[in-house]
């Protein structure tokens, strides 16, 4: 097939494609397994609301987290049915929410005029911006540093896509015993968290903390604070923005997660050495 008439979008989530490697003054083909991103269309109540590029996996788990996270739903009830539609240009992921939801996001809508991956673009106002919880986490949850650092040690052996293509990032839920108990893998950071959150609401995963590959902006922070997560744990750094919020909202953020040391950044009282 020509390259002029392949289709554009890949239903799979990753592909083997054929590449030119140099090494060592060497010039040779190989085989190379690249990750996939397709826009996926949120539609709600057949309105499209936004749309984002993401790995083609997970993708009702990634409609309900985002729609929590972006506060168009309070509730995973709030979402009666997700139908993922494959189309020539991407993926619809058509949703049938709550009515009162709707008008609220109907509402919302005649405000704004664009959106982007950051999630300000388009809001009506600061508040709404941030989009904090009413309320502050107040959970007496108990952590021990070495769920922290279990975690971290076993988590490569979870992320599969990355171990094939070197190019996603991925959240972790962790029980307090440090155990990785599930994960979900996206080509964007916002997105795999969304789909972490998705999975999560749908079912009770006991106590536990979120562990992500990325650095810890505010959103990421602004995420876990709607789903009531008590803590988050990010291999790199956070924002300034991602401190104040995570100390507002009584989130214990942890970042530069590594093999054996890593840093606490607000509500530390959250971690003890003791087992």
């Amino acid at each position: 097939m020509s390259e002029l008439i392949k289709p554009l979008i890949a239903e799979k989530t990753t592909t083997h494609v054929v590449v030119n490697k140099w090494q060592a003054d060497e010039t040779f083909s190989i085989e190379d397994c690249v990750a996939e991103e397709v826009p996926v269309a949120m539609i709600y109540n057949g309105i499209s609301h936004a749309v984002m590029l993401a790995t083609p996996e997970d993708l009702e788990d990634f409609a309900l987290g985002f729609s929590l996270a972006e506060g168009i739903l309070s509730s995973p009830k709030e979402l009666y049915a997700v139908e993922v539609v494959q189309q020539s240009s991407g993926i619809e992921l058509r949703m049938e929410i709550a009515s009162e939801r709707f008008s609220q996001l109907k509402d919302r809508r005649r405000s704004m005029t664009g959106r982007t991956g950051c999630g300000l673009c388009g809001a009506e106002s600061l508040a709404q911006a941030l989009r904090l919880p009413n309320t502050v986490n107040q959970s007496h949850d108990a952590f021990h540093h070495a769920a922290i650092l279990k975690a971290l040690k076993s988590a490569a052996s979870f992320q599969v896509l990355q171990a094939q293509t070197g190019a996603t990032h991925a959240s972790f839920w962790v029980q307090k015993s440090g155990d990785i108990v599930m994960l979900r893998e996206d080509v964007g950071r916002h997105n795999a968290l969304d789909k972490l959150l998705g999975a999560i609401a749908k079912k009770d995963a006991g106590e536990g903390f979120v562990l992500t590959t990325s650095r810890a902006s505010y959103e990421m922070v602004q995420k876990v604070a709607v789903a009531g997560v008590s803590m988050l744990v990010a291999i790199s750094a956070p924002t300034g923005l991602a401190i104040r919020i995570a100390d507002r909202c009584g989130v214990t953020l942890v970042g530069f997660a590594r093999a054996e040391q890593f840093v606490v950044y607000t509500h530390p009282e959250r971690l003890s050495d003791c087992e």
